[in-house]
Formats: C-alpha cells, sequence, structure tokens
C-alpha cells in the first residue's frame, strides 16, 4: 500500500493540531521546558561576602533539587545578574522578566534596591523572592499590599534580639553607651530600637555619643578617638559590610575593646574575617538566620557548610539561609500548587497563593511566610569566644540563643515604634 507525501503532511498536520488541543498532552510539552529562575546578587564591592554565600546556597540548592527531579518535573537553570545601583538593578530586573522570560526572579541585598525595585515587581506582575532588603523606608513599610513580591524578615530583628540579650545578661552592668552604625536608615533604626527597649526595661543608662560613618567607609581612627574620649561601658554598633573588621582593628589597637562590651546584631557577616587577635571574646554576636558551627543544626545545614567550603575554602554567613529559603520555597509553592490543581504546572497566581502561609525547614531552621508576604525565620545569636579550631572568633556553644521571627518582628500593619512599647517579648 503506498502512502503519499501529502498525506503523510496530512496526517502530521492533524496531529499537531490535535495535541495543541489537547489538554493531555500539554504536561509533556510543559515538562520539556527547563524553569528559568532569575539572581540578581551583588559579587563585588562592600556587599560581595552576603552576595556570595548567598549565589552559592542557591548553587547547591539547584544541584540537589535537579537531582531529585528539578521543580515539578523541570530541570532548574539559573540566570544570573548583578546587583548594583538602583537604576543598573532594575534595568537587570527587566531583562531577566522581560528578555529571558524568567519564571520567578531571586536576591536582592540592599534595602535602597529592595525600595526602588518592590513597585516595579508590582508592575510588571513578575514573581520575585527578596534574599534580604526590606520595602521599608526606615522602619515603615512602603509596599503593604505586595501580590508578586515576597520580601526577606525586617531589619529590625537583629537589633532587638541583640537588645534583648544585652538586656538580659548586663543589666545594672552598664550606664555609659556609645554607638558607632552606618549612617543610613539600617543603622540609625537599629541604635534607636536598642535605646528604645532600655527604656521599656527600665534599664539606667545615658549616650555619651554616636557615631555615624558612611557606608562602607574605611577611615574610622576619628570615629574610634571619639569612642575612646567618651569612656562607655557599651558600645552598640550595626556596622556589617567590610568596614566591621577596620573597625575591630582601629578599636583593638587604640585599647577601646578592653573591659567594654560590645553588642553587635549584624557581625556573622563578616565572620570569618573576625579574627581572634583583634575581636574579643565575650562580645555579643549575631549570626541571625544561619550560624555555620551550631551544634544544633540539622543534617541538611551541615552537609551544606561542608559543600561551601569544599568550593569557597570559607564558611557562609546567613545569606545562604535566605537565598536558599526563598529558591526552597518556590519549588515547594510551585509543587504544591500543580499537586492541588492537578496540573503539570501551575499558574503563578496559584503559586502566590501556595506560598502565602506556606512553612518549611530552611537551613538556619523553621522559616514561614506571613499573609503579607514578609518572611519569619530562626535567629541565632550568643557570646563570642575564642576556643575553637579556627582563626576567627565562634559562639561559645553555651551562650547561643535562638528565637523566631513572631517574637522579634513587628505584627502585619503594626507601627514599629509603638509595638516596641507593648510586646510581650521574652527575656
Amino acid at each position: 500500500m503506498s502512502i503519499t507525501r501529502r498525506a503523510v503532511l496530512r496526517s502530521l498536520t492533524a496531529t499537531s493540531v490535535l495535541a495543541a488541543a489537547s489538554p493531555l498532552c500539554t504536561p509533556a510539552i510543559a515538562q520539556t521546558r527547563p524553569c528559568r529562575l532569575g539572581i540578581l546578587a551583588p559579587r563585588t564591592g562592600i556587599a560581595a561576602s552576603p552576595g556570595i554565600s548567598g549565589l552559592k546556597a542557591t548553587e547547591w540548592a539547584v544541584e540537589r533539587f535537579n537531582a531529585a527531579g528539578g521543580i515539578a518535573g523541570r530541570q532548574i537553570e539559573l540566570l544570573v545578574e548583578e546587583e548594583t545601583s538602583p537604576k543598573d538593578t532594575i534595568e537587570r530586573f527587566q531583562k531577566l522578566v522581560q528578555q529571558d522570560k524568567v519564571d520567578c526572579v531571586l536576591g536582592i541585598i540592599s534595602t535602597g534596591v529592595a525600595l526602588a525595585l518592590g513597585p516595579v515587581v508590582e508592575e510588571a506582575r513578575a514573581l520575585t523572592i527578596f534574599w534580604d532588603g526590606t520595602t521599608q523606608d526606615g522602619v515603615d513599610e512602603k509596599l503593604a499590599n505586595a501580590r508578586y513580591l515576597f520580601k526577606s524578615t525586617d531589619n529590625e530583628c537583629e537589633a532587638v534580639m541583640s537588645s534583648l540579650l544585652a538586656i538580659k545578661h548586663w543589666k545594672g552592668q552598664f550606664k555609659r553607651i556609645a554607638g558607632i552604625n552606618p549612617d543610613y536608615s539600617y543603622g540609625r533604626n537599629n541604635m534607636a530600637a536598642f535605646i528604645a527597649l532600655l527604656k521599656r526595661f527600665n534599664v539606667e543608662h545615658e549616650v555619651v555619643t554616636g557615631q555615624w560613618p558612611k557606608v562602607g567607609s574605611m577611615e574610622l581612627t576619628s570615629n574610634v578617638a571619639a569612642l575612646k574620649a567618651a569612656k562607655p561601658d557599651l558600645i552598640f554598633s550595626s556596622l556589617l559590610f567590610a568596614d566591621l573588621p577596620v573597625f575591630m582593628k582601629q578599636a583593638t589597637a587604640a585599647e577601646l575593646t578592653q573591659g567594654t562590651k560590645l553588642v553587635f546584631p549584624a557581625a556573622g557577616f563578616q565572620h570569618t574575617l573576625m579574627k581572634k587577635d583583634f575581636t574579643p571574646e565575650g562580645m555579643l554576636f549575631g549570626h541571625n538566620t544561619l550560624y555555620f558551627d551550631n551544634p544544633n543544626a540539622s543534617a541538611m545545614a551541615k552537609e551544606f557548610v561542608g559543600w561551601y567550603f569544599d568550593k569557597q575554602k570559607d564558611y557562609p554567613n546567613w545569606e545562604a539561609d535566605r537565598a536558599y529559603f526563598a529558591i526552597a520555597s518556590y519549588k515547594a509553592a510551585v509543587e504544591a500548587a500543580a499537586k492541588a490543581k492537578g496540573t503539570a504546572w501551575p499558574q503563578k497566581d496559584d503559586v502566590i497563593d501556595a506560598m502565602t502561609g506556606l512553612s518549611l525547614e530552611s537551613l538556619g531552621g523553621k522559616g514561614s511566610w506571613r499573609k503579607d508576604h514578609i518572611a519569619e525565620q530562626t535567629f541565632v545569636q550568643g557570646f563570642s569566644t575564642h576556643k575553637n579550631k579556627y582563626d576567627f572568633v565562634t559562639l561559645e556553644p553555651s551562650s547561643i540563643e535562638t528565637m523566631y521571627a513572631t517574637d522579634l518582628q513587628k505584627p502585619p500593619g503594626a507601627n514599629f515604634w509603638d509595638w516596641l512599647k507593648t510586646a510581650q517579648f521574652k527575656l
């Protein structure tokens, strides 16, 4: 029986039409396309350390997820762009969304970039999960009803925790307090939160000086001299970028740290640079949502830390946890929505609905998403020690304390300063 070329073409055309019309064929076709995730992260400059930690955690997650079938059967493909200025980062975000057609965008560390990018995300209707930064102007949320954007925990969580721990352990042991904090909203709000909590718990105190260096400033000798002249009993500092180890070197050389209590809620951002020869024992030290040497860490976290050291010859900071939580949340939401809808790949709105209220285990512990799309995560802080196998300080194991964001973060719609006056804190 002979079959003409025209008959074959008619048959193929009919088959193509039926395949396009049949919902049973859609999943098979859809599964051939990778899940494309856009990443915006700094890899150079003062924020390189957290950017690299976050990027490496994402790469590690992709390795594990792809080996287990990807996300809902699709292999994951990463498209990485640099986070720099707000303007340039927005342009790269638009490229990822409009040109590269990514399924989701993850990343962002700078609050300034996050504030500028938030409204663009909503206008583009592009599902986006921030690692860090917030959409707060000061402590006032500027994108309270975000639909497509999921945001990190409030920046003030670490300051609230370290303030509570300082009061718990040192109340009555200090009066003269000083601060050295970066001169933008994060630094000023952290210092103000510390003072507000001292007042809340009736801790007698006097602010003897406040130093406000520009972000990333490496010349801090005048600030160190002013602190030493003020003779504080306690120094509160939310320095967290490359300027932090520079300050510690200069402060130690000036004998500023001798006999002075030190509260550094964000020191974990630079933890492997906080060397023993200039970082004292006994300082209150924040590792926040990931402490790489936590004796209570999960098997997953220990596996990641080992992998990270093999790759980087270094140890990750907490941005790794923020990044893992973001991509793991997306995976869990996609797969939950697909299962609920009985489809191979769910619609964007179904993924958003599945992610709202989602809870899962991240590298640093439990994490979840509130109804206002703000993350709640596990925070870890303690006192520094030299008793370890490293050349930098770690946390003294018996001093490690863990708190969940529900006890550190203002509720949806609340005024931060009013909440500090009434919240039922656990000391």
